[in-house]
């Protein structure tokens, strides 16, 4: 019988092509992989919450793991301390939990809530993690735009191009801009899944919005068109942060 544990860690994807294990690349999943299976001493394979993109960050991410061995409470502390001593200092392990041989870090995910950093003063302390915006930027209309979001959910217009998913479907409860405590524009937005490349090109169309390229009415059609094409570009990567995942109690042990 395997014994299924939860991983909460937290990384900086700058020097990683995403979340997801690939051929010829380096990627925070091949990396846990190695050194779970070099302190466990058996092939471990972790199974995310989701996929994010190359340079793309996690404050809160879970994945969880299947080991044959029962581990008591100590041992699982040993394992997030060894953890940390084993993996490069751009993934920090916050946690190890115990859960039910049926729980699944991506199915059982009920909602993800990302953030968007915007700089509008260029500083040397801010661009490695946030996009620098030149000009004005309208943040009511902004905010009005992204309400809009609440009253969609195929969001294929902002879906990149040729990923093979089931359906585009997802449910926006949370979407708005906010100036945080050093003067940053911070975007959050709260779904219950999103699709590749999502909350990049909301950004990008909603900064159109705020530039006044396009209006309300435009940003309405741009979704309902559902084209990729129409919506705005991808804003950089390195500015954009998965920032919690939820979880229904009842999966944990």
């Amino acid at each position: 019988m395997k014994n299924r544990y939860f991983i909460e860690l937290s990384y900086n994807g700058a020097n990683y092509h995403g979340w997801q294990q690939q051929n010829n690349s380096i990627t925070v999943q091949q990396t846990i992989n190695e050194a779970l299976s070099t302190l466990l001493g058996e092939e471990i394979n972790v199974i995310g919450a989701g996929r994010t993109d190359t340079g793309v960050h996690a404050k809160e991410f879970f994945a969880h793991f299947d080991y044959s061995k029962t581990l008591d409470e100590l041992e699982i502390k040993q394992l997030s301390f060894k953890l940390n001593r084993f993996l490069p200092f751009d993934i920090a392990i916050n946690s190890v939990i115990a859960v039910k041989e049926n729980a699944h870090a991506r199915f059982d995910a009920i909602s993800r809530t990302y953030q968007y950093f915007v700089s509008k003063t260029k500083t040397p302390f801010n661009k490695d993690f946030s996009y620098y915006v030149y000009g004005k930027l309208d943040i009511e209309k902004m905010n009005e735009a992204a309400e809009t979001l609440f009253e969609y959910d195929d969001f294929s217009s902002f879906s990149k191009s040729g990923t093979q998913v089931k359906t585009n479907i997802c449910k926006i409860h949370h979407a708005k801009w906010e100036k945080n405590d050093e003067g940053l524009l911070v975007f959050t937005i709260k779904a219950d899944r999103f699709l590749r490349n999502m909350v990049r090109a909301i950004v990008g169309t909603l900064l159109d919005v705020g530039k006044e390229k396009i209006n309300i009415n435009d940003f309405r059609k741009i979704i309902e068109n559902k084209n990729r094409s129409d919506a705005g570009f991808s804003v950089p990567a390195h500015a954009l942060f998965l920032t919690k995942i939820e979880y229904h109690e009842d999966i944990f042990v």
